[in-house]
């Protein structure tokens, strides 16, 4: 029969975008090397509303939330943040424009790896929330918004963005290049560390594995830009100890979706070690933010002293509203 004859494909997962900002987003799609293409490659997410792909098994790749965008009949567009420099809603091939949250999959087939980053620099809130699945499936992101509490020195865009130390200022320390391109050699910088309070699971620089990367098997993935409401699944999640490393799309009303205490909030409550800070302990209460204040942090001076406490005071204020 001319059924037996067509390929076998195996779906990985089906990813659903769900947009509760107050404004339109356009997520966009980049498929890493050897994967093959989504649906869409970009598209327009309005307010409360979602949509869904499906994914192959051994798929890669990552998403992120472009702002700000406007793409004329008349020429190309462009997008305030996360812009992808095709000009058009479709970002065809190309990568998002720093600074942008993003959000990073490997469907594995027997396991799943995810996460999402912050090393690229943050444009707005996003969570990335398993569902269907076995393993810890544990949710991620970062749902406080950092433009609020972002450093002078760091914030774009009239403060619609809030970029890495990296792309700031080019220093192989940030960037964990030359010299520095290994765990040892590339510390958690009082930058870093910053973003890390604020959003505990998010991958923070780019040695941040053990607190930021996850797994889970056979599940599909719900990606949400400013969540709002915690779900009662991922709230009762501990924070897990990380592993090392078709088409069909539809538009329907936003559903309920949650975020995690331990993403960002009022709440600090992360059990475990700084990734690269040595004997520096993030305890539950969040003590090892004083070692860092007083001076214990090898990447700290006088001046950045001042910064982190300062930091700490805008970023608890703002939380707090």
């Amino acid at each position: 029969m001319a059924s037996d004859l067509m390929p076998s494909v195996a779906f990985g997962a089906t990813f659903t975008f769900v947009n509760k900002c107050q404004y339109t987003v356009w997520p966009g799609v980049l498929a890493n090397a050897g994967s093959p293409r989504l649906d869409s490659t970009g598209f327009e997410l309005p307010q409360d509303s979602t949509r869904s792909f499906t994914a192959p098994t051994g798929w890669s790749g990552r998403f992120w939330g472009r702002t700000g965008c406007t793409f004329p009949s008349s020429g190309p567009g462009s997008c305030r943040t996360g812009d992808c420099g095709s000009g058009e809603t479709e970002c065809n091939g190309s990568g998002a424009a720093p600074p942008a949250t993003l959000a990073e999959f490997t469907l594995g087939g027997g396991l799943d790896f995810y996460d999402v980053s912050l090393v690229d620099g943050y444009n707005l809130p996003m969570i990335v929330e398993a569902s269907g699945g076995s393993g810890m499936c544990a949710s991620t992101g970062c749902v406080t918004d950092l433009n609020r509490v972002c450093p002078a020195e760091l914030r774009v865009k009239g403060g619609e963005a809030c970029t890495s130390a990296c792309e700031a200022f080019g220093s192989p320390e940030y960037c964990c290049s030359g010299a520095f391109n290994s765990p040892a050699a590339c510390r958690p910088s009082v930058y870093s560390q910053m973003f890390k309070t604020v959003c505990p699971r998010s991958y923070s620089y780019a040695y941040d594995d053990p607190t930021s990367t996850f797994t889970c098997s056979a599940a599909d993935y719900t990606i949400t830009f400013c969540p709002s409401m915690p779900s009662q699944k991922s709230s009762k999640e501990p924070t897990p100890t990380a592993t090392t490393t078709g088409s069909g799309a539809t538009i329907t009303d936003a559903s309920q979706s949650g975020s995690d205490p331990n993403m960002g909030g009022s709440s600090f409550g992360v059990t475990g070690s700084v990734a690269g800070s040595g004997s520096q302990e993030m305890m539950g209460d969040g003590s090892w933010l004083a070692g860092l204040a007083i001076g214990n942090s090898p990447r700290l001076s006088c001046g950045t002293h001042f910064l982190y406490l300062n930091f700490l005071f805008l970023g608890f204020a703002a939380l707090s509203l």
